[in-house]
């Protein structure tokens, strides 16, 4: 039974992780219209892209510890 658990938890943020990912694709996306409605240059379009690659990478760095300590926590008897 806690195995399973365990797979519904990484199940959980699998889907959290995948949310993170959308949502940074959203945002390039928005970015890269409002670059071809010449809103912002192309060195801006550079820097916002680094900026949202590390706050995607910081929190799904922050659902995978979350995750860690769930199933631990989870197969502990």
């Amino acid at each position: 039974r806690r195995k399973e658990l365990a797979k519904i938890s990484s199940q959980y943020s699998e889907t959290a992780k995948i949310s993170i990912r959308n949502l940074r694709r959203e945002f390039i996306e928005l970015q890269k219209k409002n670059q071809k409605e010449n809103n912002i240059s192309e060195d801006q379009l550079k820097k916002d892209n680094v900026i949202i690659q590390k706050i995607t990478d910081e929190f799904i760095s922050k659902v995978e510890k979350l995750q860690e300590l769930k199933n631990a926590e989870i197969l502990k008897v």
